[in-house]
């Protein structure tokens, strides 16, 4: 028998984004049992307070209130203690779910033994994110939540990938994980950020796996409980977890080198093109974006202008190849030749694309 899974959902602030998490868990049945945790870090917005407790009175969510503000591990870490024969899932306040979302990311936590984390893709998920990291739109397409997640169910069904760090946003973890590795360090990270990777990297240490569920979907607003303090509180966090684990730049910088999770991105983009009309040009249009992006941050990391655009060609190049496998329909001559006529014009119109010209004025 498959024992309870522990759904728990910190809130602090964000009314709208904390109905929408909690209605979706309401709203899809899961064959794994499961138990939502809300815990109240002391909200200071009186309609989160009846809200919750609302829900607690009927029964639909377990209730936990902090007598004062823990900030974010503190309150998780009580809420991993509550039942410690539990599997546990972090989810943030501003997410979503859909369909037999848990029921999926459980059946990859299983699969493995070593396996003691599973994340989900997501529209902002850093690492995990999808179409791609860097994407800032919410849930892509047209198609819908739930759709979208079902496709990602369909063409990626079973799939998983290995990360080197779970996204905390939606982060399942096995009891038997907790329980060799312990809890999240408050002390280094307790208002929040860092956290979930600093965890992740001991968990590596004892052997256990961080693995991307590839198929789930999960939307997440991002920043709502953090909003004003979000820069400052990732700059101290990434200050404490260098500090702890100065390897962890070059394993995510490895990580990204490697691009793991690409083919599994690029399956759903292909079930999406399929669709045909405004979901198959919103994929194009976002292959474009990815490619921009490219090009902005390749540039920025390098002081050589050359070196930076050649590098950043050659990844434009391996996207443009990647866009025309996807199907025919990319190759309609007339659409690529004002697209690339386009972005000719955004390229010669940029400060970088100035500069160089400059440069090389002045070297001649």
């Amino acid at each position: 028998m498959t024992t309870t899974v522990d759904v728990i959902v910190p809130v602090y602030r964000g009314l709208a984004e904390t109905r929408r998490c909690l209605e979706s868990l309401f709203a899809h049945a899961q064959r794994t049992p499961l138990s939502i945790v809300a815990i109240d870090d002391a909200s200071p917005e009186p309609g989160i307070v009846a809200y919750l407790d609302d829900l607690a009175a009927q029964g639909r969510v377990e209730l936990l209130r902090n007598d004062r503000n823990l900030g974010f591990v503190r309150t998780v870490n009580r809420g991993l203690a509550l039942h410690a024969d539990r599997d546990v899932v972090l989810l943030n306040s501003d997410t979503e779910v859909a369909n037999d979302w848990l029921d999926r990311m459980r059946a990859c936590a299983y699969r493995e033994g070593d396996i003691g984390t599973v994340t989900p893709f997501s529209n902002n998920a850093t690492i995990c994110s999808y179409p791609f990291e860097g994407w800032t739109g919410g849930t892509p397409g047209t198609l819908g939540l739930a759709p979208l997640d079902r496709l990602f169910a369909t063409v990626n069904a079973g799939r998983r990938a290995d990360l080197p760090t779970a996204v905390g946003f939606c982060m399942y973890i096995r009891r038997a994980c907790l329980a060799a590795v312990g809890t999240f360090d408050a002390e280094r990270f307790g208002r929040g950020y860092g956290e979930e990777n600093d965890f992740c990297l001991r968990a590596a240490a004892a052997g256990w796996r961080s693995v991307l569920a590839a198929d789930v979907f999960v939307f997440h607003e991002g920043a709502v409980s953090f909003s004003g303090e979000r820069d400052a509180l990732t700059r101290a966090a990434t200050a404490a977890l260098l500090e702890r684990h100065p390897e962890y730049s070059r394993i995510i910088e490895d990580f990204h080198a490697a691009d793991p999770l690409r083919p599994l991105r690029l399956a759903v983009d292909g079930a999406r093109h399929a669709q045909g009309g405004e979901e198959a040009r919103q994929v194009y249009a976002e292959h474009v974006d990815e490619r921009a992006l490219i090009v902005a941050r390749e540039s920025a990391r390098s002081g050589v202008l050359q070196d930076a655009l050649a590098h950043a060609q050659r990844l434009v190049a391996e996207r443009d190849a990647e866009i025309a496998k996807l199907t025919p329909a990319f190759r309609h001559a007339e659409a690529l030749a004002l697209e690339r006529g386009r972005e000719l014009e955004r390229i010669h119109a940029s400060p970088l694309w100035r500069a160089l010209g400059y440069l090389k004025r002045f070297r001649s």
